[in-house]
């Protein structure tokens, strides 16, 4: 078995330089579960539990990803979010741009 291999030396490629601004106001800061969660618990000092902050985001028909341990029917019914942790994540959701003000 023989290989031929033939190697060139190519030019350098021009070079174009590419200058960018960014407004701060234009950097907006991906809200996460965790940054929601961890949002509540500095401004009001209380827990919410991920699945509550899933529940208020159906409530308001904003867009969901596909869990890949759903189940179909659960096991059993669990509460739902009380009122108060529903306006402490509705808070939250305003204060990261989520929903509006």
């Amino acid at each position: 078995m023989e290989t031929v291999a033939l190697l060139t030396r190519k030019k350098d490629v021009e070079r174009i330089d590419i200058e960018m601004t960014v407004d701060k106001e234009d950097m907006t800061e991906k809200a996460t579960y965790q940054k929601i969660k961890e949002y509540v618990k500095e401004k009001y000092g209380m827990n919410v539990h991920t699945k509550y902050i899933a529940e208020v985001k159906r409530k308001h028909g904003l867009p969901m990803h596909d869990a890949s341990n759903k189940v179909d029917v659960p096991k059993r019914d669990y509460p739902g979010c009380p009122d108060d942790k529903v306006k402490m994540i509705e808070e939250a959701f305003k204060f990261f741009g989520i929903i509006g003000k």
